[in-house]
This record gives structure tokens, C-alpha cells and sequence, in this order.
């Protein structure tokens, strides 16, 4: 995947590619169904929730408007993104309680103890170093608060297969996975407690494969006329080469909870 001009990893271009598969609003899938597996048991009407990475604004609105969170604030590093999470926000009419905010990488720029729930839909393998990541997190959480995400994870803490860099290297993001194994250690030392890991790789690998089939049947002709036919063709062997890593079980996306103490 080319980076933009400005060098933005998540152009206007790939958005389109990504919502063309995924559904408007969303860089990753699973779309409300998957947010509200991840909020499984946790009420979070009232709320104050912190989005880590809120992409194109579509994870917001179905905390806000789906869940009722009281006031969401979405963070990211890239004005295309958040220019059309903004978008979709006022689209749904949430944006009282919807703000998206622009970030440098780096340590999370709020106080101590504001946020009840962090909440992060596939975004952290944009962060390399998961431990210094987790003490962030359970710095601005309130006691009591809760860690939700999901992530892209690696099944194991070795050197990748040849295959999984190949998968990597065709994506062209700057992914920095880890396995569980060492997100649950991050999350121990950062002090939390009740943690859970759980893999969704049984799911996407039959979602994946239909997806492929989807991008090489009815969405191909509309995405080559909009996008042209080598982006669309690379984003095809992109999940070509993710299909095996997921079969492998090395790719496994994973559903990540975790309580500050309270």
C-alpha cells in the first residue's frame, strides 16, 4: 500500500478501499456487531470513553450512539482520517458527544484518572511498545475504569514466518504486533487486574475469506472505476497473502480486556 503524498499511511484512497469492504465509518472489521462483543457484560451508558486510534469515526459513533457512552473523545495521528471521522460523527448528529482530536505519537496527552473506559478497536499495532502503552492507559483511567480493545496480534513471541512477512510487508503499515502472551504480561505490570485474551481467529479467517471473494467479485468493477485497478489489485493480494497467516493461526486477532483496580 503507497503512502499519500503528505505521507499518510491512511489516505483518502485506501479509506474508500477499506469502507467499500468494511461498511462506512469503519478501517477494520466486524463493524457495531464486533464493538458489542467487546462490550460484552460492561454498561457504559454515562460514560466518559477514550478511543485510542478512532480511524474513520465509525467505532465512535456506535459507542456513543449504540451504547450510550456519555461523551467519547477519538484520537489519531492523521488529519485525513480524522477529518472524516468528523464527518461521520455529525453525519449521525453525535457530535455534542463525539470529539475528535489530533495527537502526536507519543504518550496519551491527558491528565491522570479522567477517562472511565479505554477503549481501542484495532488501532495499538500502530504502537510498538505495548508496555509502555499499558502504563499509559492505566495512568489516565479512573479506579475501577476498564482497558477494551481488539487488536491484530502475532501468535507467538519469535522471529514471524516467512509468510507472516511477506503478509506484513504487503500491507505497507508500520505494525508493530505482539503476542498475547506479552500484552498480558504489559497489562499485569501496569497494575491491572481481571485480564482476558481472547482470539478471534476462527471468525475473521471465514470473514477474511469472504471478504477476498466479495473484492474480486461484486465490488471489483465500482473500486477499479473509483480507485483504479493496480490499488484495487494490491489491496486484493494483500488478504491473499493475510489468508494463510490466519490459517496458520501466527495472524490472530484477539479480543483484549482488562479492570484498573478500584
Amino acid at each position: 500500500m503507497a503512502q499519500s503524498q503528505d505521507g499518510e499511511l491512511y489516505h483518502a484512497s485506501l479509506i474508500a478501499m477499506l469502507e467499500r469492504v468494511w461498511g462506512d465509518g469503519w478501517l477494520s472489521p466486524g463493524g457495531p456487531d464486533e464493538v458489542r462483543r467487546l462490550l460484552e457484560g460492561l454498561d457504559i451508558a454515562g460514560k466518559s470513553v477514550l478511543d485510542i486510534g478512532c480511524g474513520a469515526g465509525g467505532v465512535d459513533v456506535a459507542l456513543a450512539g449504540g451504547h450510550g457512552a456519555g461523551y467519547v473523545t477519538g484520537i489519531d495521528v492523521e488529519d485525513t482520517v480524522l477529518d472524516h471521522a468528523r464527518r461521520i460523527v455529525e453525519k449521525a448528529g453525535l457530535s455534542s458527544r463525539i470529539g475528535i482530536v489530533k495527537v502526536a505519537p507519543g504518550p496519551l496527552p491527558f491528565p491522570p484518572g479522567c477517562f472511565d473506559i479505554i477503549f481501542s478497536k484495532d488501532s495499538i499495532v500502530h504502537i510498538p511498545d505495548k508496555h509502555t502503552l499499558m502504563r499509559d492507559v492505566f495512568r489516565i483511567l479512573r479506579p475501577g475504569g476498564w482497558f477494551v480493545a481488539s487488536d491484530w496480534l502475532i501468535g507467538h513471541d519469535g522471529e514471524p514466518s516467512q509468510q507472516m512477512q511477506d503478509y506484513i510487508a504487503s500491507e505497507g503499515l508500520d505494525f508493530g504486533m505482539a503476542s498475547p502472551a506479552r500484552y498480558r504480561d504489559a497489562m499485569e505490570k501496569a497494575g491491572f487486574t481481571d485480564i482476558a485474551t481472547v482470539s478471534r481467529n476462527a471468525w475473521y479467517r471465514v470473514r477474511a475469506r469472504e471478504e477476498l471473494e466479495r473484492m474480486r467479485g461484486d465490488l471489483y468493477a465500482e473500486a477499479v472505476a473509483s480507485l483504479g485497478k493496480e490499488f484495487v489489485d494490491h489491496n486484493i493480494a494483500i488478504w491473499s497473502n493475510m489468508l494463510p497467516v490466519l490459517e496458520s493461526g501466527e495472524h490472530c486477532p484477539t479480543h483484549l480486556r482488562a479492570r484498573k483496580p478500584g
